[in-house]
This record gives structure tokens, C-alpha cells and sequence, in this order.
């Protein structure tokens, strides 16, 4: 038994206690004031509140909403997204080759990966079978008259047309499947897949991965001043995003300005009945099918579960981007949940990209209504058919916002739909974006949580320690 007397350590600063303590709920030195979920929030509710009273007084074409939109909210929010993606690179690359290094055992390593990957394909096969069932059922584009739908076509056509292009000139289509997969996983060059401006995440983390791998079947002395290097970077890019953070109340409030400054109340009251099937197919996952994981699987109580996250949830909702809150995640899911760092760096970072439910039932469920538009009478063989690259899709969309809307333009082409009627939701595509990426996060976490409880690890009070050796 270990001495429970811990050597004393400096006692922080005020600032530095607010920094590192404000996502634990539990925590004895709270810093004063309002915790920064709860500033997250007010800055959603104060920045909805502000785009749509502006929306309906001025008008969205309104010359000075339009200028305070695209010169004072729009580069807010664009500099915190910028920010936060700017750190993800370094903290995804080091959480990875640390989390691999850490587990030490290759066959452990397996056992976590396909326990990881096994979960994802289930639960998101569930997920688009609520979604493809809701359409079914509801038939929201049965439900919006065809003048309607050609005006909005009409309204977000010239964007549409851009996206149709971009997603259908890529040569990649013609390759053979296992080309593309090989090409879409394996970098050529990794410094050039972390170069770009929207880096390859899919490259860097195989990247990482197989340096983590190699990292392990080295001489001990031989890794330990890589994996030091690497576990310096872990901890300084975590200390980066937490002074990031600070400013995430008033980016919210701008990039919800921004958002529901442009299409108000009359846009989404066109496209009621479709994003009303979204949302209740992305709520019986969140509170159904996630809850009934947590407590069977993870053996968390769903309640205690969604309290301890529900910073991530805003950050995610506020960002619309896996990757950008993966740092969060990462944070979150070790203090307050306790899942532990080999763990939590090898699953969620891998799950930013490749367990994405949200976006898998969302994929689904548009191309069901706008099919349903078009007056395309899909089969049981096409519907499947759907559902396959729905799945797909939720594996390899990017973890950016709108990245699932090049997907969906190919999804369109294959069953034969004209891929231009994807302007008719690009204009609340961004609101549920904010929605199934909240979804996309709290799937990676759950997953954490399962396959840390699996391995034998204690959560939540356990703050993530094995079990004693019998």
C-alpha cells in the first residue's frame, strides 16, 4: 500500500487554479465567479438571442447586420476556431505517440484498437438506422411544397453549385476501393499531410501511431528521450488550449450571431419537418442509445455521465468541429471521468475523425429528403445501400464544420438525385452542424469509457487506475 501523505506541492496562483480546475466540478478551490460552462452557455443563449432579434428587425440582407456580421462576429469566431485548430496538430500527434507508448504492449494495443473500432461500427450502424427509419416514417420532403424548395434551391444554388463541383471532380473516385483506402490512411509524406492548410488528420495519426508502435520494440533508453520530447509537447499544447478557452464565451456569442443573424426564424420554419427528424434521430442517440451504453457498458450513471461533459458538449456545439474540440475532450474525459491517458489520447483522437454518429445519421436522413424531393422512389436495396455509406461517411468525414456536405453530394450522385438540390439545406445545414458534431464528441467519449472499463480501469472517483494485481 502506497503512503497516502503526497509531498506538498506549491499552491497555484488564482489564475492558473481557474485555468486547471474550472472543468472538474468536484474540486475543492474553485475559482470565484461563474464556472466556464456556464459562461459558454450564456454566450450561446446571448449570441442566438442578439442574430435573430437582428434577423428580424433589420433583415438578413440588412447593409449594416451584414457588415457587423462579416467584420466584427464572423473574424471572432473565425480567430477561436483558428486558435484551437492551430494546437489540435501538435496535440493530437503527441497524445497519440504518448497514449500507444503508454499502453507498452502491442497486443494490448490490438485488443484497445478493435475494441474501439467494433464499438463504432455498431453504434453507428444504430444511428443511421434511427435516422433512415425517422424518414421513413416522417417523410419530411413530402412535407415542403415545390415552390418552396425551388426558391431555396434558387437562394443557395450558387453555393451548391461549388460544392457539387468540388465534390465530383476528384480523379480519387476512379481509383479501385483499396487504393483509395490504402491512399486515404497511409501518408506518403506525413510532414506534407501536416503542412497543408487543412492538414490530413487521417495521415498524422497513422503517423503517430506507427511511431508510438515503433517507439515500444526499441531499447527503453533508446525511446524514453523521444517519448519525453513528445509528453513535453502533450503538456504544453493542454496548457495552450486552456488559455484558449478563456476566450470561448465571446466566441460563441459571435459565431451564434453569425449564424442566426443569416437565416432566422423564416428559414427554419420552411425546413421545419427536416431538421425536426434530424434533431429527434440525434436526441435517441444521445439519450437513448448512449445513455443505455454508459450505464451497461461503462457502468456510469447517464445523468452523472452528461454532467461531467457537458463542457465538451458546448464547446462542441459552439464550435461545430470534432477536431477543434478534441482538447476538451481529451481534458474532460481524464478529470472528470478518469478515463486514463493511454486510453483517452489513442480513442478519442482517433474517434475526432472515425466515430462521428451525428454525422453518419445526418448523412442518412438528407439524402432520404431530398430523394423525397426529387420524387426518387428509393428501394429496400438502395435504402441499404444508404445506410452502407452512411457509415462509411461517418468514418471518414473530416471532423470540420460542413465536412459531411461533400459526402452527401456523392452519396446524391450514386442513387441518381440531382446533386444540386443540396442548396436547399445548406442554409441550416451550419445549426445542425453545431448539433450532430455535440452528438459526434459525446459518441468518442462514451467509447473512451467502454473500452476503458473493459481493460479493467476504475472510473469516475478511480480518476482511472487499474485494478490491483491478483
Amino acid at each position: 500500500m502506497t503512503d497516502s501523505h503526497e509531498p506538498s506541492l506549491p499552491a497555484p496562483d488564482a489564475f492558473e487554479r481557474e485555468l486547471s480546475t474550472d472543468l472538474d466540478d468536484r474540486t475543492p478551490d474553485k475559482p470565484r465567479g461563474m464556472p466556464l460552462h456556464t459562461k459558454i452557455l450564456l454566450g450561446l443563449v446571448i449570441g442566438a438571442a442578439a442574430g435573430l432579434g437582428a434577423n428580424a428587425a433589420l433583415g438578413a440582407d440588412h447593409p449594416g447586420l451584414a457588415w457587423t456580421v462579416n467584420n466584427v462576429a464572423s473574424p471572432i469566431g473565425a480567430l477561436f476556431l483558428r486558435l484551437l485548430l492551430m494546437v489540435v496538430m501538435p496535440l493530437v500527434f503527441s497524445a497519440l505517440v504518448v497514449g500507444v507508448a503508454g499502453i507498452g504492449d502491442i497486443r494490448k494495443l490490438g485488443r484497445v484498437g478493435a475494441k474501439a473500432f467494433g464499438y463504432t461500427l455498431v453504434v453507428s450502424a444504430i444511428s443511421v438506422a434511427i435516422g433512415i427509419t425517422l424518414a421513413n416514417t416522417i417523410r419530411p420532403g413530402e412535407r415542403i411544397d415545390a415552390a418552396t424548395a425551388a426558391g431555396l434551391e434558387a437562394r443557395y444554388g450558387q453555393d451548391a453549385a461549388k460544392r457539387v463541383e468540388a465534390a465530383t471532380g476528384n480523379d480519387a473516385a476512379k481509383k479501385p476501393v483499396l487504393t483509395q483506402v490504402v491512399e486515404t490512411i497511409v501518408p506518403a509524406n506525413p510532414v506534407a499531410a501536416a503542412a497543408g492548410e487543412t492538414p490530413n488528420l487521417l495521415h498524422v495519426m497513422f503517423f503517430a501511431l506507427a511511431l508510438g508502435v515503433a517507439s515500444t520494440l526499441v531499447r527503453p533508453t533508446v525511446a524514453a528521450p523521444f517519448i519525453k520530447v513528445m509528453e513535453a509537447l502533450f503538456d504544453i499544447s493542454v496548457k495552450l488550449i486552456e488559455l484558449i478557452m478563456k476566450m470561448a464565451p465571446y466566441a460563441v456569442a459571435a459565431l451564434l450571431f453569425a449564424n442566426t443573424a443569416g437565416f432566422g426564424l423564416e428559414l427554419l420554419g420552411t425546413l421545419a419537418w427536416f431538421m425536426a427528424t434530424v434533431l429527434l434521430g440525434l436526441a435517441l442517440q444521445m439519450f437513448g442509445v448512449y445513455s443505455i451504453s454508459v450505464a451497461l457498458l461503462s457502468r456510469i450513471p447517464p445523468l452523472e455521465f452528461f454532467k461531467r461533459i457537458k463542457t465538451v458538449m458546448m464547446t462542441a456545439f459552439s464550435t461545430s468541429s470534432s477536431n477543434a474540440t478534441l482538447p476538451t475532450a481529451l481534458r474532460v474525459t481524464e478529470k472528470n471521468l478518469g478515463v486514463p491517458p493511454e486510453i483517452n489520447s489513442f480513442v478519442l483522437t482517433v474517434g475526432a475523425t472515425a466515430n462521428q454518429n451525428g454525422t453518419a445519421l445526418y448523412e442518412g436522413v438528407t439524402v432520404l429528403f431530398l430523394a423525397q424531393i426529387a420524387g426518387v422512389d428509393l428501394s429496400l436495396g438502395a435504402q441499404i445501400t444508404i445506410a452502407y455509406m452512411a457509415i462509411l461517411g461517418g468514418i471518414g468525414t473530416a471532423g470540420v464544420p460542413s465536412g459531411s456536405i461533400p459526402f452527401i453530394i456523392v452519396m446524391l450522385a450514386s442513387i441518381g438525385v440531382n446533386p444540386a438540390l443540396i442548396g436547399i439545406i445548406l442554409g441550416v445545414d451550419r445549426i445542425l452542424d453545431m448539433c450532430r458534431t455535440t452528438l459526434n464528441v459525446a459518441g468518442d467519449i462514451t467509447a473512451a469509457t467502454y473500452v476503458a472499463r473493459s481493460e479493467g480501469y476504475t472510473l469516475l472517483g478511480g480518476r482511472g487506475s487499474p485494478p490491483a494485481a491478483i
